[in-house]
C-alpha cells in the first residue's frame, strides 16, 4: 500500500466458501420466507411468465447496483469518505460486484457500511414482499440476503479487532487491511 506502513493484519475473504454459505443462507431465507408469506396468505401461489421473469431480471439488477451502492452511502455517512475517494464496479472474473474506496475507514464505521446493504435490500425488501404479497420480490430478497454471505464473513472477522483499528479495503481483492489506530497515510 503506497504511503502506509505494512499492515498488521490481513483479512482475506475466501470466495468459493463464501458462494456455498450464499447458496445455503439463500436457500434458508427462502424457505423462511416462504412458510411465512404461507402462513400470512394461508396460499402461495406463483406463476411464471414472461412478465414476471423481466421483472425478476430487472429487479435482481436493480437490486446489487443498490446493494453497492449503498456500500458507498454507508462508506460516506459512517466514514465521512468523499463520493470522489469510492469506486463501484463488476469483476467479471470472480463474478463479484463490488464497491470500495482508498481511504482508511475505523473498523465501526466500516462494518456498518459492510452491513447496510444487507437490511436496505435484503431484510426490508423481505418485509414489503410478505406485506404486498409478491413472490418476486421475496425471491429477489432471498438473493440478497443470501448475497449478502461475504459482507457478513468481513464482518465476523472485523469484529474481533479493536472499533479504533483502521481498515483499508484492496481495491481489486476480498482483502482488507488492518491497521492500528493513529495510522497515518493515504486518507
Amino acid at each position: 500500500m503506497e504511503g502506509l506502513p505494512e499492515p498488521d493484519q490481513v483479512i482475506e475473504i475466501d470466495l468459493p466458501k463464501v458462494a456455498k454459505s450464499s447458496l445455503i443462507v439463500t436457500i434458508l431465507s427462502l424457505l423462511l420466507l416462504t412458510v411465512v408469506k404461507m402462513t400470512i396468505e394461508k396460499e402461495f401461489v406463483f406463476s411464471i411468465t414472461l412478465w414476471t421473469i423481466g421483472i425478476f431480471i430487472v429487479g435482481y439488477i436493480a437490486l446489487i447496483i443498490l446493494h453497492e451502492f449503498f456500500h458507498l452511502f454507508g462508506f460516506r455517512v459512517f466514514a465521512n469518505v468523499p463520493w470522489k475517494r469510492m469506486k463501484v464496479g463488476v469483476n467479471l472474473k470472480m463474478g463479484v460486484a463490488y464497491a470500495t474506496t482508498d481511504k482508511l475507514m475505523t473498523n465501526r464505521a466500516i462494518r456498518k457500511a459492510l452491513l447496510l446493504p444487507f437490511w436496505l435490500t435484503g431484510i426490508i425488501p423481505a418485509l414489503i414482499a410478505l406485506y404486498i404479497g409478491s413472490g418476486v420480490l421475496l425471491i429477489l430478497s432471498a438473493l440478497l440476503i443470501g448475497g449478502a454471505a461475504g459482507d457478513f464473513a468481513m464482518y465476523k472477522e472485523l469484529k474481533k479487532l479493536p472499533d479504533d483499528s483502521l481498515i483499508k479495503d484492496d481495491p481489486q481483492l476480498p482483502k482488507l487491511y488492518v491497521y492500528p489506530s493513529g495510522t497515518r497515510g493515504v486518507s
